[in-house]
């Protein structure tokens, strides 16, 4: 049962899971979670701060989470025109991710629910339930039922969505996560960090037939993935190459790219689009970090068209690691009532029965 309905609810939203310190302020008009407003979504980001290391520093990236969120708060308040006693609500990531980032932003969100006059509820919510629900938050109609691929650097996901918290993983990777794989493979490959959008780059105008990499588990009946084989293939192609210091030539980093990217696409659509038909569903959301490529958005599109299917995806900045992501999915638990204990720890494994998944 709905308990805002035909009331205004504003909800204050924290992300800090892993390198984003992100402040985000949600209000539905009317209290039924289907017209949910995005007064503000801001971003502090640290790529640069950890670009030198080639990847994220848990201790510099919760200093640095603990640094930005307080000016971040300030700034969200006067973007969103929004005083903290108008807030019904505060919600921050609980996991996964990082221990010491996720802390700051949970404490932080506890804080303040304690802090504002007469109390507010604190609900503590599933980072990945979080991308789930991303392509929902700019549509009027609240949460349908689709087939979900969540695709990002820890994770990649197939599940049947229902409704919100009607979840069921049908398919999963058995090893590296898509994002995953492009980290690792732009790392031999000695692109800078992050290595996905790198990827992407210099696959431009590459040919992705240059290189037969494998597609693995394509065949199988089943949903999952496996992409440390395909991980294992560039390693190996890439010391039959003519490289300099174990980097390969310009000439060929377009052509590496573009086949290694291609490969990934063809197992995702192919699997997910399967699960479409098998499912009987006749929506499909795209979620997660990785969904930003442009080649990966391209071939779902071209995919759905011709099977007859609604691609939901949202802009690139509610893809990434945002705020606005964990306050739709709070204020859908806020709506309903569905509150967390302020004595709720984080959990940097937090597992997808977290979510409410079906057997």
């Amino acid at each position: 049962m709905k308990e805002h309905n035909g009331k205004m609810v504003t909800i204050l939203a924290i992300e800090s899971s892993c390198d984003e310190t992100a402040v985000a302020i949600l209000r539905d008009p009317v209290g039924d979670g289907e017209r949910v407003e995005v007064l503000c979504s801001e971003i502090s980001s640290q790529i640069e701060i950890h670009r030198e290391y080639g990847g994220v520093v848990p201790e510099l990236a919760s200093r640095n989470h603990s640094l930005a969120l307080l000016p971040l708060v300030k700034t969200a308040l006067g973007n969103a025109g929004v005083s903290i006693s108008d807030v019904d609500g505060f919600c921050a990531t609980g996991g996964p991710g990082l221990a010491s980032s996720l802390l700051v932003g949970h404490t932080a969100a506890k804080g303040m629910a304690v802090a504002v006059s007469g109390g507010r509820p604190f609900i503590s919510v599933n980072h990945m339930e979080g991308h789930l629900l991303s392509p929902f938050i700019m549509r009027e109609n609240g949460v349908e039922p689709n087939i979900a691929l969540v695709v990002s650097g820890g994770h990649t996901m197939i599940i049947e969505n229902r409704g919100f918290g009607e979840y069921e993983l049908i398919g999963k990777t058995l090893d590296d996560a898509a994002g995953e794989a492009f980290d690792k493979v732009a790392k031999m490959l000695q692109l800078p960090y992050p290595g996905g959008p790198e990827i992407e780059k210099c696959a431009e105008g590459g040919d992705v037939k240059a290189y037969k990499f494998p597609r693995s588990m394509l065949k199988k009946p089943h949903f999952d993935f496996s992409f440390s084989g395909l991980k294992t293939a560039v390693l190996y192609t890439l010391s039959e190459l003519d490289t300099v210091e174990g980097k390969p030539r310009e000439r060929d980093l377009p052509d590496l790219c573009a086949s290694f990217q291609k490969a990934v696409i063809d197992v995702l659509v192919a699997k997910t689009m399967r699960a479409v038909r098998e499912r009987g569903l006749s929506k499909l959301s795209l979620s997660g970090g990785v969904s930003c490529n442009k080649a990966l958005r391209a071939a779902f599109g071209e995919a759905c068209e011709r099977a007859g299917v609604e691609l939901l995806i949202c802009s690139p900045h509610l893809s990434t690691d945002n705020a606005a992501m964990i306050g739709y999915v709070g204020l859908q638990k806020l709506i309903r009532g569905e509150f967390s204990d302020l004595s709720c720890d984080v959990n940097p494994n937090m597992p997808l029965n977290a979510m409410k998944m079906r057997k």
